[in-house]
Parts: C-alpha cells; sequence; structure tokens
C-alpha cells in the first residue's frame, strides 16, 4: 500500500490562508490533491490539518480527512516528519499498513506527476531511505559572496577564489514539493536530507511561494506555461 499525506496546517503567517487562496482559477491545495489522485500511486491520499474550512476544500477536490492534527503539530516550528509520522500512526489504527508513504506540500502548482512516479522507481531501486526532487543552484554556491557593514565583498570560500565556476562541483537544493519514504524511515524520525536521494528536475519548475511577490510571479510563470501548452 502506498499514501500520500498533505500537511496543510490553517495558521500560514506570511500568506494568510495560502493553502485555500485562489491560484489561476482553483484552490491551491487542490494541485497537490489533483496530482496525487491523478498519478494513479496511492491507495490513499490523505490531509493532514488543524482547520475545518481546509478540510471541508480538500475533501471537495477527493482528498481525505481521516483524523485532526493535534495543535502542538500545528504551530510554525514543526518539522515534517513528526507530522507525517502521526498521520502515519493515526492511519495505522484504521487498518491501513503502508510500505511507502508520500509527504507532497500544499503549495506545489508546479508539481509533475512524473516526477512523483520518477522518485518512487528512485527510492524502490535505491539504497535511501527517502526519495525527493532536488535543483541545481543557478550559481556556484563555492563561489558566494558577502558584505561587510560598508558594503565591501568577501568571498565565503576564499580557497575557490581563483577556480574556474565550471570546474567547481555543482551543489543542489531541496525543491520543497514532496518526499516519498519508506514508512520505518517516517516512523523512526530519520532525517529527510541525511538519508536520502535527490531525483534532478529542472529549476524552472522550482518556486518557492512564501510572499505575496512570491504567489504573482508564480501565477504569472503558471499562466505563461498553460498559455503555450505547456505542463507547469
Amino acid at each position: 500500500m502506498k499514501m500520500a499525506i498533505i500537511p496543510a496546517r490553517g495558521g500560514s503567517k506570511r500568506i494568510p490562508r495560502k493553502n485555500i487562496r485562489p491560484f489561476a482559477g482553483k484552490p491551491m491545495i487542490a494541485y497537490a490533491i489533483e496530482a496525487a489522485r491523478e498519478s494513479g500511486l496511492f491507495d490513499h491520499v490523505a490531509v493532514s490539518t488543524d482547520d475545518e474550512e481546509i478540510a471541508a476544500t480538500a475533501r471537495a477536490f477527493g482528498a481525505e480527512i481521516p483524523f485532526r492534527r493535534p495543535s502542538e503539530l500545528a504551530d510554525d516550528h514543526t518539522p515534517t516528519v513528526p507530522v507525517v509520522r502521526h498521520a502515519i500512526e493515526f492511519c495505522r489504527e484504521l487498518g491501513w499498513s503502508p510500505e511507502h508513504v508520500c509527504c507532497i506540500y500544499p503549495a506545489v502548482p508546479f508539481l509533475q506527476i512524473g516526477d512523483l512516479r520518477a522518485a518512487l522507481r528512485l527510492l524502490e531501486n535505491g539504497p535511501g531511505e527517502y526519495a525527493f526532487p532536488v535543483t541545481a543552484y543557478p550559481s556556484p554556491i563555492q563561489r558566494a559572496l558577502k558584505l561587510t557593514p560598508n558594503q565591501l565583498t568577501r568571498p565565503f570560500s576564499p580557497e575557490y577564489e581563483q577556480v574556474r565556476t565550471q570546474d567547481l562541483e555543482p551543489a543542489w537544493h531541496d525543491a520543497g514539493q514532496f518526499y516519498w519514504g519508506r514508512t520505518e524511515a517516517w516512523l523512526k524520525g530519520l532525517n529527510i536530507h541525511s538519508h536520502g536521494m535527490g531525483l534532478p528536475i529542472p529549476n524552472w519548475r522550482v518556486v518557492d511561494i512564501d510572499t505575496e511577490e512570491d504567489w504573482t510571479r508564480a501565477e504569472l510563470i503558471y499562466q505563461a506555461l498553460r498559455g503555450h501548452g505547456a505542463q507547469a
């Protein structure tokens, strides 16, 4: 059995009601739910939330709400792994026995079903406990600069100052879309990044939406891609 857990708390601070705010014509969380359901990968697509309006919206798009997330797991500082562990433990009491669980974040309008499938194959065939999408930094992190109080530039890593950028090792960062994990890894609380495998995806499909400016930019990109017949 495979299960998707979409963690969507109600107390978003930077963009209020972010998870159900309309994005390009439908609630933001709908994109995660629809991608999960249309992938055909999951026996259950469940939303972990503390908020009744989010729960109602999620149900309307076909997700299950088998429990309410407790308040101690719904604040600004709660990490992802304990939230998924709570969901697994509760769903086990319902008789669900997932072998693999995918945590899909609720604000992922650029999520692609092909990436969900590819990351699952990576997890099933690879040595890691988790698999998730990553994308390359646009510039070499070894050549990063810092600014002094009087605006002078200084390298973070002076030893790389004279190395050609094409000779530096590429660096990757978490795309922040989803995490496939073996059930026991979630239950043991294993750190995702220390025990995971990365699925490279292009950076034009990676958009953090944390501010109003981010939201506007993401909608413009989404509309442009849709207008040209490309899959966002």
